[in-house]
């Protein structure tokens, strides 16, 4: 039994996670997520039977006893050859650490990922009718004619992190929104704000944005992921919130690797399996 450990946020929980699960899947392991044993309850995972609070509190003073054996991927330039080996060689270990990675193995054991991470209907089926109903409230034309946006829109930790390089205003993220449009003339666009800051207001975006249909559903986490997963069209800052977001539909995604929106162009929005081995 491989009992996966880490900390930090949400999506990078699921990333770590997803790596040692693939890892296992191919080496015939079963894997056990301690951090999705009690948080975050509200995937799939969550609901199975060899993830509950009691796995995490085994495996937790197991390992604080030493007596359950430690793989720790934390640092970028771990010796992973002498890592695997142990992985390999201890029937029950537990594995920690962000660079805990097999990009090959996630690929092609991605469609069970995705399965594992659906969020629960009691998250989603709200979700889905309010973006219904927002549509449906200001839309002109028919269907067919209509594209969603999905921004990600990250303050908080970005103030610091990078020395603030990713730390974009609401201008910034304003001109990327409406070069979007100018890159789909014809269609009409419904934006879709997801954001960790609560200054930010739809009425603001609507009015620097005003070719758009501008709707903020001020979700938590779960609500926002899902509703970005929702939409045809992805952009944000580097962030594996917006990558994770894209993984489920393969949606193409537009990373805001600087400020200037005239950058932004139709063959730079890629998919996940070009994000996700160029992640930041």
């Amino acid at each position: 039994m491989i009992f996966a450990r880490d900390k930090s946020q949400m999506c990078n929980n699921l990333l770590q996670y997803a790596h040692v699960y693939a890892w296992g899947r191919e080496h015939g392991r079963k894997v056990i997520s301690m951090r999705f044993s009690y948080k975050y309850k509200f995937f799939k995972i969550c609901h199975t039977d060899l993830t509950g609070f009691g796995w995490y509190l085994f495996a937790k003073y197991m390992a604080a006893l030493h007596l359950l054996p430690t793989a720790s991927f934390k640092r970028r330039d771990c010796d992973r050859e002498v890592l695997e080996r142990k992985m390999l060689r201890h029937r029950h270990i537990v594995v920690s650490g962000w660079f805990a990675r097999w990009y090959d193995l996630f690929l092609k054991y991605r469609s069970e990922i995705c399965e594992l991470f659906t969020i629960d209907p009691e998250i989603t089926n709200p979700v889905k009718a309010k973006m219904q109903e927002a549509e449906r409230a200001v839309a002109k034309h028919d269907e067919a004619e209509t594209l969603r946006l999905g921004v990600h829109i990250r303050r908080g930790d970005y103030a610091e992190w990078r020395d603030g390089q990713f730390f974009f205003d609401n201008g910034i993220y304003a001109q990327h929104i409406n070069r979007f449009q100018e890159l789909f003339p014809e269609k009409e666009i419904h934006v879709y704000l997801s954001t960790n800051d609560p200054s930010v207001t739809e009425e603001e975006y609507q009015q620097l944005c005003p070719s758009v249909h501008v709707h903020h559903l001020h979700g938590n986490a779960p609500e926002d992921l899902f509703m970005l997963s929702e939409c045809d069209y992805l952009i944000g800052p580097p962030s594996t919130f917006s990558m994770v977001a894209g993984m489920y539909h393969d949606l193409p995604l537009y990373r805001m690797d600087t400020r200037d929106a005239n950058e932004m162009t139709l063959e730079k929005f890629l998919k996940f399996d070009y994000w996700f081995s160029h992640m930041v």
